[in-house]
């Protein structure tokens, strides 16, 4: 005789949790590179919906806007989808929308014309090899 497997077993699981926390969503779409910055982000009042900052246990709904700082820019997102684990980026972005406006994104493409100027600034640094060969005769290096 085989024993009765528990009443436990024998519920069916959902497919997937209801429930999602807005740090482990953020982490998940690759907003943060870790899911501690993107607690840390909730912590610091830089993730906010209509304007109130969040705590990381708040649970995501499908159709939500949030307001996100990151290190490298301001995003405004709205929910698509639940993301439960991270993925590829090519992934990850079926998830959510990007509402970010107009006005932020021109601002950071401008930001990113005008810091990389492709020169080196002056006297910081590796020598170049000008200034390489002088210190190579002053020392007596061959």
């Amino acid at each position: 005789m085989s024993p009765k497997p528990h009443p436990l077993y024998l519920r069916p699981m959902p497919a997937t949790p209801e429930k999602l926390r807005i740090d482990k969503y953020l982490w998940a779409i690759r907003l943060f590179k870790t899911r501690s910055q993107a607690t840390e982000a909730c912590d610091k009042g830089r993730v906010k919906m209509l304007g109130n900052a969040l705590k990381p246990a708040k649970a995501v709904a499908v159709g939500d806007e949030y307001e996100v700082k990151t290190e490298a820019r301001k995003w405004v997102i709205k929910v698509t989808g639940l993301l439960h684990q991270r993925q590829a980026y090519s992934e990850a972005v079926n998830y959510y929308i990007d509402l970010t406006p107009a006005e932020e994104l021109e601002r950071l493409k401008h930001q990113a014309e005008s810091f990389h100027t492709g020169k080196r600034l002056s006297k910081i640094g590796r020598p170049t090899k000008k200034q390489r060969r002088d210190l190579d005769d002053f020392s007596g290096a061959l």
